[in-house]
């Protein structure tokens, strides 16, 4: 006779499934890697978001075509550090549609995106080595992710809203006890002299840095991503900043000179753009000042009502 659970203890076993917490995204095993040519191809792209500079930048042993940072400085550990501006949702929400294109994005055009204002670069080949080593390398950390799902840790956390506008002077004075060490007095990195390229510690402005398109300069990425990621070392539940700190920063840091972008083509719809995104035209009568630096809960509010 074949053995039947007792519906009691089905429902509690259902039940105990579904209080348990969920477990945040962890990147596959790289030993798990082929050794194969398709499994050589994305050992390549890992290598190409940790090591960008030595084949893309200025003295890049493949095209010279961005500013000596490497992917890795953004997406944290070769973009697999859970809240680290990780990649585990690349693969399985592209293609998708847009809003600051207002088109629907390819992984192609979204690394490319990276090249040109993270990187502050010009865009590679979608045919190229390079370019099918990077998409290999995430769909491979795309693995297990169901389509259409972002797994908990992926990308940046978002913090709460600051009941006031963030504030450079304070920031300036959690950049010099927290970020100063690492990234110079002046923003502009440590470069690795070991290898003559790229840097240790990346610049956060500057000529060598991001540029104003870049998805960082927007005040929310930059405190979510400072709050859980940095000084360096720090990681999700384990911060050294409060988010107050954690929104100053991010101030004072986007507040220094960045390389500028042509920007006219984003956002061609101007109610869909990011409440805290610093360049006009809006569809609402908030000052610039307001959407760079907050308060950001009375622009929300506004639009909720519309």
């Amino acid at each position: 006779m074949k053995y039947r659970v007792p519906e009691n203890v089905k429902q509690k076993t259902a039940a105990l499934a579904s209080a348990a917490p969920e477990m945040p995204w962890q990147p596959p095993d790289s030993n798990t890697i082929p050794n194969t040519p398709a499994g050589n191809q994305v050992r390549y792209g890992r290598d190409l978001i940790a090591r960008t500079s030595w084949y893309l930048g200025p003295k890049g042993t493949v095209a010279h075509i961005s500013n000596g940072m490497n992917c890795q400085n953004c997406h944290l550990a070769a973009g697999t550090k859970p809240w680290g501006n990780n990649y585990s949702a690349v693969a399985s929400t592209y293609p998708k549609y847009r809003d600051r294109s207002g088109s629907v994005e390819s992984i192609e055009k979204r690394v490319n995106d990276c090249l040109e204002r993270s990187l502050n670069g010009n865009a590679l080949d979608s045919n190229s080595r390079e370019m099918q080593a990077i998409v290999a390398y995430m769909h491979w950390l795309g693995t297990g992710v169901a389509k259409g799902k972002k797994p908990l840790g992926s990308g940046i956390n978002s913090l709460k809203n600051l009941n006031r506008p963030a504030d450079p002077g304070k920031g300036k004075i959690v950049f010099i006890e927290k970020c100063q060490l690492c990234h110079g007095a002046n923003g502009a990195g440590v470069r690795d002299t070991a290898t003559g390229v790229g840097y240790v510690f990346p610049p956060l402005w500057g000529p060598d840095s991001y540029n104003i398109g870049a998805g960082l300069f927007r005040l929310s990425r930059m405190a979510g991503y400072v709050k859980d990621n940095m000084p360096f070392g720090v990681s999700y539940g384990k911060s050294q900043l409060t988010d107050e700190q954690a929104w100053d920063v991010a101030a004072f840091i986007n507040s220094q000179p960045h390389p500028h972008k042509d920007l006219s083509k984003d956002w061609p719809q101007k109610n869909s753009k990011p409440i805290d995104y610093p360049f006009g035209p809006y569809a609402d009568s908030f000052s610039v000042q307001q959407h760079k630096y907050g308060p950001y809960d009375p622009i929300a509010w506004a639009a909720k009502k519309k």
